[in-house]
């Protein structure tokens, strides 16, 4: 039989990104299961972490924003990277992979004929403040730039040391759109990783069926996250301008940051920035202001009508479950949406500088 109600549904779940489906699967089994996602109490919600009266804020507790005004809106806390640089300059500055960082083109092969495509991306962006109660020069950055200590930041992801030869835009031609055009990633002794997550939950079952849906696609899903980053202390030199981005008077002690330049689906890049300063009226204490940056494919968040028309599917958008506002999410890492990723790497950031 052909042009059924039944064969037409088929057709569409083929279609699907098979991610999402795995996320759907997953969602019915995390809503069957009870599961409560939260962040750490300690964390406190604010409009802005640069309007907050810091002599009021207690050690231990961390100021948090990720400009989601509209959390009823699915994807209120995006912005696309084109309107992040006018809505944010400073930001977009320091949080892309690197000061010419554009949106990526290259060339795919779809039947076997060359086509130019042009990637969009949407962003999302959390910030976190909090007081750290020693001075600045009492913090060692360069303890925190290792591999043992990004391990312990989120147990759930495995890291491993990275050869700076086998870093893929460096090694694969077809991911030269993620080169820097400046240096090589992972040059002048910086740390470089090699990191996966695995899916939680029902999630690699859900993948195991996608693929089996899409039997024949060239390209399988799979059942991780994988990256590549590279961790180091700013120098000096460069670490002093991050004032105008924290809006704090005081002089700029030192900076570290995680870049990630390579991920195998869903995300395209994504950094953390940790910024000290001294306390201004108190350089006894260190405030430390953080930054998270992840940006998504736009075209994981592009397919709405779709879902409609799929049982399973018919009430989740993709937006939903990144954003961690839907049943579908599980887990306390990145399955469970960005902000409470977010939100726990913050506050883990926090307590090993409390330390």
């Amino acid at each position: 039989m052909t042009g059924s109600n039944g064969e037409q549904g088929t057709h569409v779940q083929r279609k699907l990104p098979a991610i999402l489906l795995c996320l759907a699967l997953a969602s019915a089994a995390s809503a069957q299961e009870g599961i409560k996602l939260q962040a750490p109490d300690r964390i406190r919600d604010v409009a802005s972490i640069e309007s907050a009266d810091l002599a009021t804020l207690k050690p231990g507790t961390v100021l948090f924003t990720d400009h989601r005004d509209n959390p009823s809106n699915p994807e209120s806390g995006l912005v696309p990277y084109l309107d992040w640089g006018k809505l944010r300059p400073a930001e977009r500055a320091v949080l892309a992979p690197h000061a010419a960082y554009a949106e990526p083109n290259y060339t795919t092969i779809v039947n076997g004929v060359p086509k130019p495509r042009h990637e969009t991306l949407k962003v999302y962006v959390a910030q976190g403040r909090f007081v750290v109660p020693k001075p600045a020069s009492a913090i060692d950055l360069s303890a925190y730039a290792t591999l043992p200590f990004v391990s312990k930041m989120d147990p759930v992801i495995k890291h491993k040391a990275l050869n700076p030869a086998d870093v893929t835009p460096t090694k694969d031609p077809a991911a030269a759109f993620a080169r820097r055009p400046d240096r090589s990633w992972c040059a002048d002794g910086t740390v470089c990783i090699e990191s996966r997550y695995d899916l939680e939950g029902k999630l690699p079952l859900g993948v195991k069926l996608a693929n089996k849906l899409e039997e024949g696609a060239a390209k399988k899903v799979a059942e991780f996250v994988s990256f590549q980053s590279e961790l180091r202390v700013l120098p000096q030199a460069e670490a002093a301008g991050l004032g105008t981005l924290t809006k704090l008077d005081t002089p700029v002690a030192g900076g570290l940051e995680q870049t990630i330049f390579w991920v195998n689906q869903i995300l395209r890049f994504g950094k953390f920035l940790a910024v000290l300063q001294p306390m201004p009226g108190d350089a006894s204490k260190t405030v430390v202001t953080t930054y998270m940056a992840l940006a998504i494919k736009a075209d994981v968040l592009d397919r709405k009508q779709e879902y409609a028309r799929v049982p399973v599917l018919k009430n989740l958008l993709p937006a939903q479950v990144l954003m961690g506002n839907s049943s579908f999410n599980t887990g306390t890492s990145i399955s469970a949406g960005l902000p409470v990723y977010a939100r726990n790497r913050t506050a883990a950031f926090a307590d090993a500088l409390a330390k």
